[in-house]
């Protein structure tokens, strides 16, 4: 068990010299979190500071108190709990790329992880494997984030057609929970069905308060069909099977219109959320996708006003 340990580690450190070395300086820039944007949490209150501070800031009641002018500081992002909601259902087992799901699963994981727990903040996660999703208490530093990537990486396989706890219910009880803002990070390949995604409700609820990530993982069977005679099909929360025939173009055709309809409705629902929404593909570079989203959200933050709330 020891040598298994020793060797987990070699590999996450590994992996947080790859992250650091290639995200870092781009990540973290001249910006106080993973992702531009303002401090949300109130902190204490300060004299005003005139051409210096935003007048949207001005604490009312200690200036009445006070005979003077005061504004109330925020405590920066990198100050705050980051919180990731992890799939590790049966549908996260799979894989036809250069990964599984669950492999890019635990390198989001990693990516947000090394880089906010460098800046100080908490990391905690539910990890949804089972009946009953599994809580990581939020703390401060890499053996803590070291636990949290080997549990992961260790778990033992959900059993095909065993189910697992639902996605809208980890995040319903997230909100009922964490009541501080902060970084909700949620990686899922959000296959539960339905229309609107079941999911939905609770991850706009979380919106309202917190600062959201999406990673979005997909593989690409999961988006097209090979043409490769019989193909048996299998449902891997529930066990059911279903043997199709690829030959036929019609079948093929129908399958990646369907695909590509849910995954529309996957990102208008994270979009209505207002979630930043970032893909990782099993075929792709990861990392290189994970640059190209932060690039993107650097874009939009320098063409959106600042405003004295939250990021979105």
């Amino acid at each position: 068990m020891t040598e298994t340990l020793t060797r987990s580690f070699e590999v996450f450190r590994r992996l947080e010299l790859v992250v650091t070395r290639r995200l870092d300086g781009l990540l973290h820039g001249d910006h106080e979190s993973l992702f531009p944007g303002p401090g949300s949490e109130p902190a204490d209150a300060r004299t005003y500071l005139p051409g210096s501070d935003d007048v949207r800031r001005m604490d009312w009641n200690v200036t009445a108190r006070t005979s003077e002018p005061h504004v109330r500081d925020l405590v920066a992002d990198r100050e705050l709990e980051t919180w990731m909601v992890v799939d590790a259902s049966a549908s996260m087992d799979f894989g036809t790329g250069q990964a599984e799901k669950r492999d890019l699963a635990i390198a989001a994981v990693a990516a947000v992880g090394f880089l906010t727990e460098r800046t100080g903040n908490r990391v905690g996660a539910y990890v949804l494997r089972g009946r009953t999703p599994r809580r990581i208490p939020a703390r401060t530093g890499r053996s803590h984030l070291f636990s949290l990537l080997n549990s992961l990486a260790s778990g033992e396989r959900a059993a095909e057609g065993s189910g697992s706890v639902g996605l809208g219910d980890a995040l319903r009880l997230l909100a009922r929970t964490q009541h501080r803002r902060g970084l909700i990070v949620v990686i899922s390949d959000f296959l539960d069905g339905g229309s609107p995604p079941p999911w939905e409700q609770p991850i706009r609820l979380l919106g309202t308060r917190h600062q959201l990530l999406a990673v979005e993982v997909t593989d690409p069977r999961e988006l097209t069909l090979p043409e490769v005679g019989m193909l048996t099909l299998v449902d891997p929360e529930t066990g059911r099977r279903r043997e199709v025939s690829t030959a036929s173009a019609r079948l093929r055709e129908r399958y990646a219109e369907a695909a590509r309809a849910q995954r529309a409705e996957v990102a208008a629902a994270l979009r209505r959320a207002g979630a930043a929404h970032l893909r990782l593909r099993t075929d792709e570079d990861w990392l290189r996708a994970i640059v190209r989203h932060v690039m993107a959200q650097r874009r939009l933050a320098r063409l959106t006003p600042p405003t004295g709330g939250g990021a979105a």
